[in-house]
């Protein structure tokens, strides 16, 4: 029997010896090529770009998963107890891997049985970071060597955080704070114990356990969790049974931007961001962005071209429906399936349901939820005839009907919008407008980019037509060409010729610029000429300059990268965008100063270090340590000087004098604050501008089709687009302090005939004040650019009747 037991002894020790080797060589054969965990000390994992408005609201998120990393420090115990009571009960005890689970792994492999589980959180780490996902034994393996490594070479609380930053939770978010924002709109520490529980159940499997598809699936496995929280020790018995009664509570929160309107703004940050550090850093470097944008004055913007576009739109006549559907079933489902205006929150698609003479009976589009489905109530409002009047005109201009039942029909799909509170059942119809536009607002002190509209819709096109639609500003550039001339020797009071002119261009054609409805004549000062924007002066100013002057003018101020020197340029002929004007008023509104358009103020990285700041003055003595009876700090403006500040002032109240008494009079109404702007048309009326400026805040916009068409007889920059600067800027500067346009000091302020230029006689009621610089004043003789005669004002008024009528003229037209 000794001998026996000897044997089998013997024969036991030879087969672990075997064994043993076996496993030797399989160990050094899996792990001669395993990854180098080393990688795991300097992770840095995708993390979301967050960009910011000017006041820390969150505007958008950019990320191809969406991560936002948190230090362990940060996560509350709750959180990590409903992870380790879901995936890791015995974390902070076990070597790396669990021998039990891990044991009962390797016989259903070695039987035929299915590949099993039983990771700890550290295999999983190891799995997630430096193996694949592949099910077989030899990853199991790799996974387990790798776990005792990682064990050796880092904390518990360090593996813990690379799991709970990398995991996968579905609805595109990985990491244990983007899911607490995700599913709940909550930070990780305002989680309670049904959140947490719920979110350290998807690991598992997010498809199976989503929160809309599965809902009861999803709250089955969440109270799983928390009676094993309740088991481990971490919660007690009546917390655990509290926490299992509440509903799952999901937000579903969006992924696109989350403030109001900002869209355009948000589009054209990302495409800045891309340009300027590419696309992986973008989505994956979890940079911080702070930008201009200004939410209350967003929404004032987009109201106001909103209101000129429409009220242009609907002028024109209605479009038709957007699309029929049958009324004899269930409607809501078929309308439910119609995409909306999403970011047009005030109105909502409608059915039309039945029409009479006197009103429409419509169904209201249901909202989804999450899953898809919508309710099973269908809502419905009325349309009476004394709203929708406006549609009783075709889109071709011809009144068509006298009531609804000869505009809509019952299955017509339309837009509405509610009259009244929330309650109300009576609505308005409404049409989106084919006529588009954009608008820029902006501090024209630092350049700033306060609001930016870039069409009616962001759903309907993506396309910015404040930064990327090239335009004619039309009279709109006139300032510009006017500004060199101040800058060269020319006063406001320097009189031009008004007369009808012809130029010889360089293919034998003959150019004959005229004025809006053929206006004019005879002679008046730049003053007039700007006021009244006459084409014929400004063309006969700039012949007399030089256009090579202009040019480099409207290149200093950025309107043009390169300007052809023609004169057809100097009526605003080359193409802009509306940012690029509203950056060249700025300088005029800021007394010259060079400005950098922007809309961002600051970025910092994943760590907080600011890589990118727009503010480039110098704070002098910002820093001190402490203070011992030194001057108060002294902000250093080393910005380029463009423009003469005199100079500014001169074109700033000229343009004062088109609010006043120009081509948009009566049209801005700013209370007792200073407003200064300059209308724009383009021939055949394509586009129609205006652009103007507080001494705090200068905004612009242009109305014109995508495919530039004529706008129609009227469609001016004084009749389209001055009542939308108007409406903006009223509720814009509401809250502000009123103030003025600053006159330089030395500025000689001096009274003239506001006809011919020269000093006005006491007592004459054509008394303007203008601004000359020194060394400048009122001409002693009339001289008139554009004639080749100078003579004495008693002179020519007795020899010229031309000149006669140029002292006797003040006639104006809209352009």
């Amino acid at each position: 029997m000794i001998r026996l037991l000897g044997y089998f002894f013997g024969v036991a020790c030879v087969l672990f010896l075997g064994v043993a080797a076996v496993v030797a060589i399989y160990l050094a054969t899996v792990t001669k090529d395993l990854p180098d965990y080393a990688v795991l000390s300097s992770y840095e994992p995708p993390v979301t770009t967050r960009v910011h408005a000017g006041n820390g609201a969150l505007m958008a998120e950019y990320a191809k998963e969406r991560r936002l990393f948190l230090p362990i420090q940060a996560v509350p115990d709750r959180v990590k107890a409903a992870f380790l009571s879901a995936e890791d009960k015995n974390f902070y005890q076990h070597p790396g891997i669990d021998v039990t689970g891990f044991a009962r792994a390797v016989v259903a492999y070695l039987t035929g049985g299915p590949t099993q589980g039983g990771s700890t959180i550290t295999q999983q780490v190891a799995k997630n970071f430096l193996l694949s996902s592949e099910q077989t034994m030899e990853r199991k393996a790799k996974e387990a060597i790798l776990s005792f490594r990682i064990e050796q070479a880092y904390s518990k609380d360090k593996i813990l955080e690379l799991y709970l930053n990398e995991i996968f939770f579905g609805l595109n978010s990985y990491g244990i704070a983007s899911a607490s924002l995700t599913y709940f709109n909550k930070s990780v520490n305002e989680l309670t114990i049904a959140d947490a529980a719920y979110l350290a159940s998807l690991p598992k499997g997010p498809a199976n356990y989503h929160p809309f598809r599965h809902p009861e699936a999803a709250v089955t496995r969440r109270n799983w969790v928390i009676d094993r929280m309740v088991e481990n020790g971490y919660v007690s018995q009546s917390d655990g049974a509290e926490a299992k009664k509440q509903p799952l509570g999901v937000t579903g929160r969006s992924s696109g931007p989350s403030l109001f309107a900002s869209g355009y703004f948000a589009e054209a940050v990302r495409r800045q961001l891309i340009e300027q550090y590419g696309e992986k850093m973008l989505y994956e470097g979890g940079l911080s962005v702070r930008t201009s944008f200004d939410p209350e004055l967003q929404v004032f913007a987009r109201k106001a071209l909103q209101d000129g576009l429409t009220t242009y739109d609907e002028r024109r006549g209605f479009h038709g429906p957007i699309k029929q559907i049958d009324t004899t079933a269930d409607w809501g489902k078929a309308l439910a399936d119609i995409p909306a205006l999403i970011d047009v929150s005030e109105w909502r698609l409608a059915v039309v349901l039945a029409v009479s003479d006197d009103s429409v009976d419509i169904g209201l589009q249901p909202p989804k939820d999450g899953a898809g489905k919508i309710p099973a109530e269908r809502e419905r409002g009325v349309i009476e005839a004394k709203n929708m009047q406006w549609a009783y005109r075709s889109a071709a201009g011809r009144k068509t009907a006298k009531s609804p039942d000869g505009v809509l029909s019952a299955g017509d799909v339309v837009y509405v919008e509610r009259l009244g509170d929330e309650g109300s059942s009576s609505y308005r119809l409404r049409q989106p407008p084919k006529v588009e536009g954009g608008l820029v607002a902006m501090d024209p002190k630092t350049g700033r980019v306060l609001a930016m509209v870039g069409g009616f819709s962001y759903a309907q096109s993506e396309f910015n037509r404040a930064t990327q639609a090239m335009r004619q500003p039309g009279s709109s550039f006139k300032p510009f060409v006017y500004a060199a001339a101040m800058d060269n020797g020319y006063t406001p009071a320097s009189v031009v010729s008004d007369d009808p002119l012809s130029i010889q261009t360089g293919n034998g054609q003959v150019w004959a610029p005229d004025n809006y409805e053929g206006e004019g004549g005879g002679a008046n000062t730049l003053r007039f000429a700007i006021e009244h924007s006459r084409n014929r002066m400004t063309v006969r100013l700039a012949n007399d300059l030089g256009m090579n002057v202009v040019a480099e003018y409207a290149e200093r101020f950025g309107i043009y990268d390169h300007m052809m020197p023609v004169l057809a340029m100097s009526l605003g002929s080359g193409e802009t965008t509306v940012l690029r004007m509203v950056s060249a008023y700025s300088v005029i509104a800021n007394g010259g100063k060079q400005i950098k358009p922007t809309l961002v103020d600051r970025i910092q990285d994943r760590y907080g270090r600011t890589i990118f700041k727009h503010e480039e003055r110098v704070c002098e003595g910002c820093n001190a340590s402490d203070w011992q009876n030194q001057d108060e700090p002294n902000v250093v403006d080393n910005r380029e000087t463009v423009l003469d500040p005199m100079t500014s002032y001169q074109i700033t109240s000229m343009l004062q004098g088109v609010v006043q008494r120009g081509t948009a009079a009566g049209k801005i109404d700013l209370g007792e604050r200073d407003v200064a702007g300059k209308t724009g048309t383009t021939n055949d009326e394509k586009d129609a501008w205006f652009v103007g400026f507080t001494p705090d805040l200068v905004a612009g916009l242009y109305i014109g089709f995508d495919s530039p068409s004529t706008l129609g007889r009227g469609g001016t920059g004084g009749s389209l687009s001055a009542p939308v600067f108007n409406e903006f800027m009223q509720a814009a500067v509401k809250d502000m302090p009123a103030s003025k346009f600053v006159i330089p000091a030395g500025m000689n302020l001096i009274p003239i005939d506001r006809k011919t230029g020269m000093a006005a006689a006491q007592g004459d009621p054509n008394t303007i004040i203008e601004a000359f610089k020194p060394g400048t004043g009122p001409a002693d003789s009339f001289s008139v650019i554009g004639m080749d005669n100078t003579m004495a004002p008693e002179e020519i008024l007795k020899t010229s009747p031309q000149a006669n009528q140029a002292v006797q003229s003040g006639a104006g037209g809209l352009y």
